[in-house]
């Protein structure tokens, strides 16, 4: 069987280092000459665009959109979808994504008079309930990265094909696979700019050939790319003297001559997938990669969470607007300001993104705020946490009852529905808390140095703190200080709080305990902290292994309509770094800021407000003696190559409660 390819370019005029000048310039030499490819070659690639993009092209071009449009037509070319904005959906919430979808396909009917049928997952980033959305939004079939879904399902060393053919949703829905192949784009990349030899490409293609590749995606990625540089980067390669589209479509021709490639269109390809008799639906994702993304670890969920210029305080304040837009009456506004939402929870504003763009997003996204009534502060300013609050002493507190440790170690919590042990020499570290409704068996708590009998875990697990390291500043700080706390009472509940002193500013941390219900909040403001480079890790929680019999799985929503479910059945450390300069390797969306962990006798529920803080949820799950360690952390900052020093850091507050899996 001849071998059969797509290509498929991806267009981008939010592309976020290229200042708004350059639009027509882009135009000029990337997207023409991807029409006049087309038309030369006869292949019938695939374009995918924004609805965003499709605007803007048709603003300072229309003749480019009514040559794009006269080639859809004749099925010269195929218009795969994207959305409104190219949003990274993992991390939004899914009433967000359904209007990026909705506000996408209506701008393709409207210019075009298409309605695409496949779509690409924007940026790679893959969620289960991701696949939910694209159902909802009438798509057929999706464009997903095949390398990190290999790597998330352990089977990188078997045959590419040892992948599900449909993907499986977090509602039972399902969508066929067409594969991309990171390593297959950036070949054909270093080889148009002069990387590498064209003997060399084509060796590799061809040796892929031979290991009976029947569908090869030779090219899924930018046009931005070929005879324009973005600049991202201060190294970037000049460009090819003989034309970088000359180049490609030279290339293009020696795969069909001399290796037999037949070019077909994605559609085309995706229906040879469904034709096939072999059908494997399945998961794209587990534990250690709930978020699937494209290309290697750098390119991972925290690019767009927490790195950036400030994307912690940009998405928070989305937040904010998606839950006032969420309350507010319908109409032809609400839909104009469900756009600009989405415009905001761009993903090209959160990397590389050029200042004066930058600028005028932050200054749209004030105007906007300041419209809706939508509070901007987001610095924790002072050391009160502003409520109002009668001081107690420990040992008068109705409703409790508190014990101190005779020497000063710990202090013991309880009401008739909890049971909260605290570390005071190791600023409130949570030693155990347990609930009534599970019995009074301690889940979440600290393993002492010692508890594992490998050496490699041999550190003390705490539970509540706070880290945070600056490379920059050669600083690393924590909140595992000794501290005096003081009492205080609010309604049913007892706060326990304590400030720490650090060369960065004030740690001020307020535990508070709900007699009736049990829950217990921690609350952290970094007070007068700059946002430099660096990691910031808040509310680090240590589950109990006792507490629970056989594997431990955790449920969170992934920018779909329900919780996803994992299981830690492998090893999986997503703080861990990809390289010196890249802090983590994935992450959880949590999109609606609540997270279940445990097994079906117990569980504990952590649920935040991301319009408070849109904190970045990571899992550590390590296999050990006498029982695996796992743990959570939120991030409120992580570091990678697109972090600036700008702006302040926030406050953030976890509510921990009895929970149960789905």
């Amino acid at each position: 069987m001849q071998t059969q390819s797509y290509i498929m370019f991806h267009l981008n005029m939010a592309f976020s280092s290229i200042p708004e000048e350059s639009r027509p310039a882009l135009i000029q030499r990337c997207y023409w000459p991807l029409l006049h490819l087309v038309e030369t070659s006869g292949i019938p690639v695939g374009i995918e665009l924004t609805g965003w993009t499709l605007e803007k092209i048709q603003e300072l071009d229309p003749a480019w959109v009514g040559k794009f449009k006269s080639l859809l037509h004749t099925e010269a070319c195929e218009l795969i979808g994207s959305g409104y904005t190219q949003m990274i959906g993992p991390i939004v919430p899914f009433q967000v994504n359904q209007w990026n979808q909705k506000l996408g396909v209506d701008t393709y009917q409207r210019v075009l008079g298409v309605r695409p049928s496949i779509v690409l997952v924007n940026e790679m980033a893959y969620s289960s309930g991701m696949v939910d959305v694209y159902v909802q939004a009438g798509y057929q079939g999706i464009i997903m990265d095949r390398d990190n879904v290999r790597l998330a399902l352990q089977v990188e060393h078997r045959d590419v094909t040892a992948v599900p053919t449909h993907a499986l949703g977090s509602q039972g829905t399902s969508l066929p696979v067409l594969w991309s192949d990171s390593i297959l784009f950036q070949k054909l990349q270093q080889f148009v700019h002069g990387d590498i030899a064209q003997d060399d490409y084509l060796g590799y293609l061809e040796k892929r050939i031979g290991r009976g590749e029947t569908i090869l995606p030779v090219y899924c990625n930018d046009a931005e790319v070929f005879d324009f540089r973005p600049g991202r980067f201060t190294a970037e390669s000049k460009l090819h003297p003989e034309g970088e589209w000359v180049r490609i479509e030279r290339i293009f021709k020696l795969l069909q001559s001399q290796l037999g490639v037949v070019f077909r269109s994605p559609k085309h390809v995706l229906q040879l997938v469904e034709q096939s008799p072999f059908h494997r639906p399945g998961l794209l994702s587990s534990a250690a990669h709930p978020v699937p993304t494209k290309k290697q670890a750098k390119y991972n969920i925290a690019r767009w969470a927490a790195t950036g210029r400030n994307d912690t305080w940009l998405n928070t304040m989305c937040h904010r607007i998606f839950q006032r837009l969420s309350l507010s009456a319908p109409g032809p506004d609400l839909v104009e300001d469900w756009r600009t939402l989405c415009e905001l929870w761009a993903s090209d504003l959160r990397t590389h993104i050029t200042q004066p763009r930058w600028d005028a997003a932050c200054a749209r996204l004030t105007q906007m705020a300041q419209r809706l009534g939508v509070s901007m502060d987001y610095g924790a300013s002072d050391l009160h946490p502003g409520h109002k609050e009668t001081e107690v002493t420990a040992a008068n507190v109705p409703g409790f009852a508190v014990t101190l440790h005779p020497e000063g170690i710990l202090v013991r919590i309880e009401s008739e529905a909890v049971t909260l042990v605290l570390n005071m020499r190791r600023g409130l570290a949570i030693q155990s808390l347990a609930w009534r409704a599970q019995g009074m068996v301690p889940i979440v708590g600290t393993l002492p140095h010692g508890y594992f009998s490998s050496i490699a875990l041999g550190a003390d697990y705490y539970s509540g703190g706070l880290i945070a390291e600056l490379p920059g500043l050669h600083s690393r700080v924590t909140d595992l200080d000794r501290v005096e706390p003081t009492f205080s009472r609010s309604g049913d509940s007892l706060c326990i709080a304590a400030v720490m002193a650090t060369k960065l500013g004030d740690i001020c941390k307020e535990i508070r305990i709900d007699a009736q219900t049990g829950a217990v909040s921690i609350e952290y403001r970094l007070v007068g902290w700059e946002r430099n480079k660096g990691v910031i890790r808040a509310g680090i929680l240590t589950l109990m292994p006792e507490a629970f019999h056989g594997d431990i799985a955790i449920q969170c929503a992934n920018g779909g309509p329900v919780p996803e479910h994992f299981v830690l059945n492998q090893s999986c450390d997503h703080s861990g770094p990809a390289s010196t300069l890249v802090s983590s390797i994935n992450g959880l969306g949590a999109t609606d800021g609540k997270i279940v962990m445990g097994d079906r006798q117990r569980a504990v529920e952590i649920a935040w407000n991301p319009a408070q803080c849109a904190v970045l949820p990571l899992l550590m799950h390590k296999p050990g003696t006498p029982h695996a360690l796992t743990r959570v952390l939120f991030s409120m900052q992580e570091l990678d190559d697109t972090s600036k020093p700008e702006g302040r850091q926030g406050k953030f507050t976890l509510t921990l409660s009895p929970g149960k899996l789905l």
